[in-house]
């Protein structure tokens, strides 16, 4: 199935990590028609929109306009209706606003600090620079506008308005909370043969003040996943061509670890890509089904994509 893109954009979204998370489920022996879905850093929801669970979706994030946001896709407050009139009339407004359109996004940034509403912060997240989502300290939207000539175009409007109503039936489809907390307590709703997904902010790379990450959260999160009951899988990065992520010879490598190659961009210039590995942590070990196939020395999982070697812990913690 082609992958669900939410509205809620992100840099460091995992849209392209989807298939080979849901492969890992598909192998981990969970019983995905009873088990519950887990997720202490909901951010865009990528992940959990499209895992193939069929229990309770408890979400949580400490961002609080992402879960006000998908409150009201749930309440029926937002729809792709009226997110479509909205859009419409500030892309009228925003074409003849001066600066090139920079006088009205301020102008919005501004509302949005005083009011959050859900509408200007999809408004924000699509017309702000390189599609990020950072907070100051004050937890006001700090992220400048990009200039780009008919920012709201008719289509990309159309594609907005898709992934909210994408989105929607996904949650009317199932049971879902979402929660404005810390991941700890998200954690503590996890049972045995649940599932809990995390991807928390990557230490020493990233921080929006909202989801600000420390090596003490690092290590309660590390406690917390060591002494659940449940299946976990947990996202990070293993290393970049500059350096490793020292976290995983601290805590991670206790637990197996599949890697994973994955570009990003810090700007619209090739030069600003960069080689990321990626790892998937997880407490469980991987079943032979038909999701994966094998030609020669390399393994595939069911959407083609290449599967690295599992490292298999000397002990598990």
């Amino acid at each position: 199935m082609p992958t669900i893109i939410p509205p809620i954009k992100s840099q460091g979204i995992k849209t392209k990590l989807v298939p080979w998370i849901n492969d890992i489920i598909f192998r981990s022996g969970i019983d995905t028609s009873r088990a519950n879905w887990i997720e202490p850093f909901f951010g865009t929801g990528v992940v959990g929109f499209n895992a193939p669970l069929e229990g309770k979706f408890i979400v949580g994030d400490t961002n609080p306009h992402i879960i006000n946001f998908y409150k009201g896709i749930l309440s029926g407050e937002i729809t792709s209706a009226n997110m479509r009139t909205y859009l419409e009339q500030e892309a009228k407004v925003l074409s003849i606003s001066e600066e090139e359109g920079y006088a009205y996004y301020r102008e919005v940034k501004n509302r949005f600090n005083s009011f959050h509403s859900p509408f200007d912060f999809i408004f924000l997240s699509r017309a702000g620079f390189n599609g990020m989502m950072r907070f100051n300290r004050k937890g006001e939207w700090n992220i400048p506008f990009c200039k780009k000539p008919n920012r709201f175009s008719p289509a990309y409007v159309t594609k907005i308005c898709n992934q909210v109503n994408a989105v929607q039936r996904i949650i009317r489809k199932k049971k879902w909370e979402f929660l404005n907390q810390g991941f700890i307590e998200t954690i503590k709703r996890a049972e045995k043969g649940d599932l809990i997904y995390c991807d928390p902010p990557y230490f020493g790379r990233y921080v929006d003040y909202y989801n600000g990450w420390t090596e003490s959260d690092e290590d309660a999160l590390f406690r917390a996943l060591s002494d659940t009951k449940a299946f976990f899988i947990l996202s990070t990065w293993h290393h970049n061509e500059f350096r490793e992520n020292e976290m995983i010879a601290r805590y991670w490598n206790r637990f197996n670890i599949l890697t994973q190659e994955h570009f990003y961009h810090s700007g619209g210039h090739i030069e600003n890509r960069h080689r990321m590995i990626e790892a998937l942590v997880f407490n469980f070990d991987l079943k032979e089904v038909a999701h994966s196939v094998t030609q020669g020395n390399v393994q595939y999982d069911l959407f083609g994509n290449q599967l690295q070697d599992v490292c298999v812990p000397l002990s598990v913690y």
